[in-house]
């Protein structure tokens, strides 16, 4: 290592007290994190791309600085859902800080990393009080049965007013209206059930009545509308 003259000329003085780093809580445990071995835990960060036309959610799954579990799940680009696959096979194995520094494809993916190495090395994760934190495999958790990522798309214009296209329940086959134009329930079909059924060997029109459902006051509904084309 290099010494600027300045530097060179000084005479030494001893360093006063030592504390080390703040601990942090981590799977049930304070921790003094020195190093990235030293980094535990499971949670999940929001990023976004430069345009703001699309958003990811990244979910990760920390096990002595080591990213053993890994959830993307992206929304708004198409080109984004295509960066996610490459991203969850980049993901897994690298220390949390590799992974920051690995171009994930996607500006969304990259900001999602970022915004989550943060909660992680500073001791914010979901599993901070969590004894031994979160087993591998609780990112399924977050899909459900299914394992189809929680959705919510509605549209809406000043001259025409809200659609339902898909809330959490599934994709919405219909709304139903009042007297006064006003939406006050909706039938659905959930996907995720209703393709477990076909790949079960049901037929599929059997599997769509079978996955079918609705909610809200439906049974008062003057009409219904079909929110994709009316």
């Amino acid at each position: 290592m290099k010494y600027s003259k300045e530097v060179e000329a000084m005479c030494p003085l001893a360093k006063g007290a030592y504390h080390g780093p703040a601990p942090i809580p981590q799977e049930g445990n304070w921790t003094k994190a020195m190093e990235i071995k030293d980094i535990s835990g499971f949670t999940h960060g929001v990023g976004w791309c430069a345009p703001q036309q699309g958003a990811c959610k990244l979910s990760l799954n920390v096990k002595n600085g080591v990213i053993e579990e890994a959830l993307v799940e992206t929304l708004g680009c198409s080109g984004m859902t295509h960066s996610a696959a490459m991203a969850s096979e980049i993901l897994i194995g690298k220390t949390i800080l590799e992974a920051l520094n690995t171009d994930l494809v996607c500006d969304a993916i990259n900001t999602a990393m970022r915004e989550l190495f943060l909660q992680i090395v500073y001791g914010r994760t979901q599993t901070a009080f969590s004894e031994d934190g979160l087993p591998v495999g609780a990112g399924l958790e977050d899909l459900g049965k299914g394992l189809r990522s929680q959705v919510g798309t509605t549209y809406a214009t000043k001259v025409k007013g809200p659609r339902y296209l898909e809330l959490a329940e599934g994709y919405i086959t219909e709304c139903a209206v009042d007297e006064n134009d006003t939406i006050i329930g909706y039938k659905f079909v959930n996907l995720g059930k209703m393709m477990d059924m076909v790949k079960s060997g049901m037929d599929a029109n059997e599997a769509i009545k079978k996955a079918s459902g609705q909610y809200g006051r439906v049974e008062d509904a003057v009409k219904f509308i079909d929110p994709r084309k009316e």
